[in-house]
């Protein structure tokens, strides 16, 4: 448990904007997470990236390259999988597969993966913590993309990487068996992606599942929230910006639709079918909501999880049983959709 003390400007819908002053008290762990989840919760705190390191891209690399290989050696521990590393149309990625072998089903399927890390980093052992568990969960070749990252790389230079992995791909597998998945800034650049293969005018992706992080900026009251009850800073800002303040988005504008697709009614309803999710204390949990609304008001099936009292992008930790629900998750997802014609 955690005292806080919430001083955060929220805008609400009403045509006045008010703030609420949210006094201290103690937040409880949810009373819906496994015991398993409440000790991995402890870890999460010990791991947590130290202030001192904010702002310095060279530190924040080294930090969550062990950081990720930490969870890699944790993920090899409950899956088997192998990997090997190639280019496909001038693009490094890492082809993930279980050691059992593809299932007979998927054979004909693929999943790309875009890793996460804030555009900055992630690449190697990031990207094989989100590729191995759903590689092996569902019996399936992932392919995660070693896309160009920010600082040194702006937007589009991640959609561009992933629609080369993708145009490559198309080579041998029917655009509607091909998924994109991602999380945090890897949702970013697979709702990003995603309209940026339709400018290309390349045929739709079967499925994709954007993860704590989607095609959207932030939005709602979890960009207040999230940091005070995960153990971060409060966010102290009268109202959210309509761009990412990220390095990677510098310089575009908020009406760039390939950039931002699920803020553009045209881009949304040119979806295929999209899964959310994400933990309830997450920064990008209030923006996948309003994302799921959007989607299904054009019509579009998604699907929306919230993982009570869990995190951004919680399910790298491997050892709880929400993860493994998680994974499951996104494996039936992928299952049920890959495969079936665009409407």
């Amino acid at each position: 448990m955690r005292k806080l003390l919430i001083l955060a400007a929220i805008a609400l819908s009403s045509p006045v904007a008010a703030q609420t002053q949210v006094p201290a008290f103690t937040l409880p762990v949810s009373n819906q997470l496994s015991d398993k989840a409440r000790q991995v919760l402890e870890r999460m705190e010990q791991a947590t990236a130290p202030a001192e390191i904010a702002g310095d891209v060279a530190k924040q690399r080294a930090f969550y390259g062990r950081y990720n290989d930490d969870r890699l050696v944790e993920m090899r521990r409950h899956f088997q999988t192998g990997e090997r590393r190639l280019t496909m149309n001038g693009v490094t990625v890492d082809v993930v597969e279980p050691t059992a072998g593809v299932a007979k089903g998927n054979r004909t399927r693929v999943l790309i993966n875009v890793h996460g890390g804030a555009f900055m980093w992630g690449s190697g052992g990031g990207a094989l913590v989100e590729a191995i568990p759903i590689a092996a969960t569902m019996g399936v070749k992932v392919v995660t993309v070693d896309y160009r990252l920010a600082p040194e790389h702006r937007y589009p230079a991640a959609s561009e990487d992933v629609t080369a992995v993708y145009k490559a791909l198309l080579k041998d597998y029917r655009p509607e068996n091909i998924g994109i998945y991602g999380c945090s800034a890897g949702g970013v650049i697979t709702a990003q992606t995603t309209a940026w293969i339709r400018r290309q005018k390349l045929p739709r992706p079967g499925a994709i599942g954007t993860f704590c992080g989607t095609g959207a900026p932030y939005s709602g009251d979890s960009p207040y929230l999230a940091g005070p009850i995960t153990g971060g800073a409060a966010l102290l800002v009268p109202a959210l910006p309509d761009v990412l303040p990220l390095a990677y988005m510098q310089g575009v504008a908020a009406n760039d639709t390939a950039a931002y697709p699920l803020t553009s009614a045209e881009e949304v309803r040119a979806m295929p079918p999209t899964l959310l999710l994400a933990g309830s204390r997450d920064f990008a949990a209030s923006g996948l909501t309003l994302v799921h609304r959007r989607l299904a008001a054009a019509g579009v099936e998604s699907e929306l999880y919230l993982f009570d009292g869990l995190p951004h992008a919680f399910f790298v930790w491997p050892d709880m049983p929400e993860s493994t629900e998680a994974y499951q998750l996104i494996a039936s997802f992928f299952d049920r959709h890959l495969g079936r014609r665009a409407r």
